[in-house]
């Protein structure tokens, strides 16, 4: 069953809201005025929802209320009965958007199901930050979470990545950045470009770009602070033309044109159709 949503499709609305990473005066203005007048704030550290509400000069009209990821379960039917009520609920995590690798996608996909109106208030992002501030390809990128706290795992995770052409960021704790960055110089070779950015927006941001071999020895005297670390894509290797030339004049003896035959093979192969036509050619003498 298709859930069609609209802005009157429910009674209530949930709000996702982007928080700042570090400095404060990056809340947008309809952050602040949700803090005003929402009736329920459920954020993922209470203390910190409030000191930022105390740094924009706003106090909390509704009821301040945990929403981290040990009680996310337990808290659902509460909020979805006040949003089935009426209520307005904020949702704010930490630092950044609710659901990117912090709480908040268990409430909106049960929202999803229940037609309840969901909407978001736009804002900083680690991942986008991070992506825009190394100096790496942002055309296209995936985002990966954190790796995993093992070895072996984040070994075969980052394996994982060797093929991937796309830039990738992640999180990483600080005290196994070191040890992640290790381990991906050691799978994905120690040339592979990378970026380290620590305390975005904040005092001490810090954005240390190179090679991974040259990463893991920077970090292994010790990180501080939040880490989002930016991964090149693997560079495409381009094929020889010269190694599809036989199975192009197979396909040219059994009938079919040279130029289709060219074309077939080079789509195949991931080579330019001109240089193995050309290859081809020079084969054929």
């Amino acid at each position: 069953m298709v859930v069609v949503v609209t802005d009157e499709s429910g009674p209530g609305t949930l709000l996702l809201a982007a928080t700042p990473l570090g400095d404060a005066r990056d809340a947008s203005p309809r952050l602040t005025e949700a803090l005003a007048t929402a009736d329920v704030v459920a954020a993922e550290d209470t203390r910190r929802v409030r000191a930022l509400a105390t740094a924009l000069d706003v106090d909390p009209g509704g009821r301040v209320l945990s929403y981290y990821d040990a009680v996310e379960a337990a808290r659902e039917p509460a909020l979805l009965e006040a949003l089935r009520g009426g209520s307005t609920v904020l949702l704010v995590t930490d630092a950044g958007m609710p659901s990117v690798s912090d709480p908040g996608y268990r409430l909106v996909s049960a929202c999803a199901a229940e037609g309840l109106h969901v909407t978001c208030l736009p804002g900083p992002s680690a991942v986008t930050t991070a992506l825009a501030l190394s100096g790496l390809p942002s055309d296209r990128f995936c985002f990966e979470g954190f790796p995993p706290r093992k070895q072996g795992p984040r070994k075969r995770w980052l394996a994982g990545l060797a093929s991937e052409r796309r830039t990738c960021v992640f999180f990483e704790a600080p005290h196994r950045v070191a040890a992640t960055l290790a381990d991906a110089a050691e799978v994905l070779g120690t040339d592979r470009r990378a970026a380290v950015c620590r305390e975005l927006t904040k005092t001490y941001e810090q954005v240390r770009r190179g090679e991974l071999g040259e990463l893991a020895g920077w970090a292994a005297e010790g990180v501080r602070g939040e880490i989002t670390v930016v991964l090149a894509g693997a560079e495409v290797v381009q094929a020889d033309p010269s190694e599809f030339v036989e199975q192009v004049e197979r396909r040219a003896a059994s009938g079919v044109r040279l130029k289709d035959a060219v074309a077939e093979i080079a789509e195949l192969g991931g080579v330019r159709k001109k240089e193995l036509y050309d290859a081809v050619l020079a084969a054929r003498g």
